[in-house]
């Protein structure tokens, strides 16, 4: 970097932002991480005095906004809002970006329980009772997934892993055919984000036994945690958090960070989390690359333990 480029960075960190910035989301419109971008956009638009556009290219998981947001300039103007799933390295071997070297984490701005839900007629009221079930009747409970590699999946693995259990695993493509399946008895047991099934457990049709995060749910505070009822540390959930790419000056990640606290803290925008599942967080750069580097530590070794094959894309 040359002497005159050195000299420049201040003044130019200092004029951030003089125009649009983008948010890129890797799924369409819609769906929770592009509702959560425009909601975060919206207000870090009216702190920022700049138009925030948030950029739709799904594909890939996820992996084809982000790999495109990594080769972008790291200039805080192109921003990826990212999901739990770019935690999962170990299922995409080829994606064309590496989370460490090519990504700049800038803040965690929300965490998203899942809530472990048991079919009526499964003889388990909490999370004790299912182990010790599952382990009188190996591989005949079976459990509902999103899919194949879901947090939804992954996190059922950690609990076969942590209690020495089998049950027999019954993928479906998304997380309401996986609901329908276990309302019609399909299947005995999921993992669900909490609004999925919210509506659901408070009519009784499906039991809540667990909670898959440390904390318990603001929207199910009388449910468990499975972390405080049989197994300490056990965490999972789904999640949204913010990148730019690699070589982002510190002083925009900064900026950038201390604005998503602060919207982070605005009722409007906690009370929408809340609503949507979503406990709102706000965190700095370092945090939350911590945080990262400690989810894929965690799923790598969930994916390993359970022989989970890569993804093909």
């Amino acid at each position: 970097m040359t002497l005159p480029t050195l000299l420049c960075l201040p003044a130019f960190a200092q004029q951030y932002p003089n125009r649009a910035i983008r948010i890129v989301v890797g799924y369409s419109p819609g769906g929770g991480v592009d509702v959560s971008a425009r909601a975060v956009g919206k207000k870090l638009s009216e702190s920022l005095g700049q138009p925030i556009v948030v950029e739709n290219r799904p594909g890939a998981s996820g992996n084809a906004a982000a790999a495109m947001v990594a080769k972008s300039p790291p200039d805080g103007y192109t921003l990826f809002m990212a999901s739990s799933i770019i935690a999962f390295p170990g299922l995409f071997p080829n994606i064309p970006f590496d989370i460490h070297k090519d990504l700049a984490p800038i803040s965690l701005v929300a965490m998203g329980p899942s809530v472990l839900v048991a079919h009526p007629s499964l003889p388990v009221h909490d999370v004790k009772q299912l182990v010790a079930l599952a382990k009188a009747k190996p591989a005949q409970v079976l459990f509902g997934s999103a899919g194949f590699g879901t947090v939804t999946h992954l996190a059922m693995e950690l609990l076969m892993s942590s209690g020495k259990v089998t049950l027999t695993h019954v993928p479906y493509k998304g997380g309401v055919p996986s609901i329908v399946g276990l309302l019609s008895g399909e299947v005995h047991v999921l993992f669900s984000s909490v609004p999925g099934v919210l509506t659901q457990i408070n009519a009784h049709k499906v039991r809540a036994i667990g909670m898959s995060t440390l904390k318990r749910s603001s929207a199910l505070p009388n449910v468990p945690t499975i972390h405080e009822a049989l197994f300490p540390g056990y965490n999972t959930a789904s999640w949204y958090g913010l990148l730019a790419p690699a070589g982002t000056p510190k002083s925009i990640s900064d900026l950038l960070s201390t604005e998503i606290g602060k919207i982070m803290k605005n009722n409007e925008i906690r009370d929408g989390f809340v609503r949507g599942g979503f406990e709102p967080e706000g965190t700095t750069p370092e945090a939350f690359a911590a945080f990262i580097k400690s989810e894929i530590v965690k799923y790598d070794e969930i994916i390993r333990k359970a022989n989970i094959k890569p993804q093909s894309d």
